[in-house]
């Protein structure tokens, strides 16, 4: 696994791959979630890439850019015979200019998350833009936890959006869930033992065959405050806050 550490290397590790590449951006604090991508990845690609890199531009004032959990050595030591390639660009490689968004989300990401987190999905179609045009994958793999991400991201650069310059196949991969049920993610590291107890109660609820409105007042009897609960492309959304971590989560209607 060769380790890229600077736009430079990058594009001299680049122009020596030939293969068919595939591509898993994340922001480290990997978890066996992280680990499926590209493992799918493999399955449509010669070579696997990952990049590691805690984008500032998807972070609102006030969020937890500063406490998001980073463990690079701890990720690298996971990738270890998954990952042909891992970039762990620095701030200057990705916004030479300084921190700015120059790309806009389009309808797919109207509403749900970006009605509590309105710069969020700038930022996530800024940087992956950013990334496609350092990497050059041929495919790029992400996860249904973040859904509505997963459709802006398609509706940003699948065709015919892709400007006439190739495009990166977007391939989606299941979530990801612990035993008791509750997705993987990098930020049930902030929940309190009594809280991760209570965590997967959303998964429950929400698999339920309960009327929203039913949904609402058990996730609030379960001590979850709530941002949203709605359908939306045939699934059922949510973003909660058990005690001052938010989770999120979807399922399939009719699933």
């Amino acid at each position: 696994m060769e380790v890229i550490k600077s736009r430079t290397e990058l594009i001299k590790t680049r122009q020596e791959i030939k293969d068919k590449l595939g591509f898993v951006p994340t922001m480290g604090a990997l978890h066996a979630g992280h680990l499926s991508l590209g493992k799918l990845a493999r399955e449509h690609a010669d070579k696997v890439i990952y990049s590691i890199f805690v984008n500032p531009t998807q972070f609102a004032q006030g969020e937890d850019l500063d406490k998001y959990p980073r463990d690079i050595e701890g990720d690298l030591h996971k990738l270890e015979g998954l990952a042909d390639y891992v970039y762990l660009p620095n701030l200057q490689d990705i916004y030479p200019n300084g921190s700015k968004v120059n790309r806009k989300a389009g309808a797919a990401a109207q509403g749900l998350e970006s009605l509590s987190r309105p710069h969020f999905f700038d930022g996530v179609v800024t940087v992956v833009g950013i990334l496609f045009e350092q990497i050059r994958p041929d495919i790029a793999v992400f996860g249904e936890k973040d859904f509505q991400q997963l459709m802006a991201l398609k509706e940003t650069f699948s065709p015919p959006n892709r400007g006439g310059k190739g495009g990166v196949q977007i391939i989606s991969a299941p979530i990801m869930r612990e035993p008791d049920g509750l997705a993987m993610s990098s930020r049930n590291a902030y929940l309190s033992a009594e809280e991760r107890q209570i965590a997967p109660k959303l998964y429950e609820i929400l698999s339920s065959n309960l009327s929203i409105a039913e949904m609402k007042d058990e996730l609030i009897k379960h001590s979850f405050r709530i941002d949203y609960v709605e359908t939306r492309w045939n699934r059922l959304f949510a973003a909660v806050w058990l005690g001052s971590t938010r989770l999120i989560d979807n399922v399939e209607i009719g699933a």
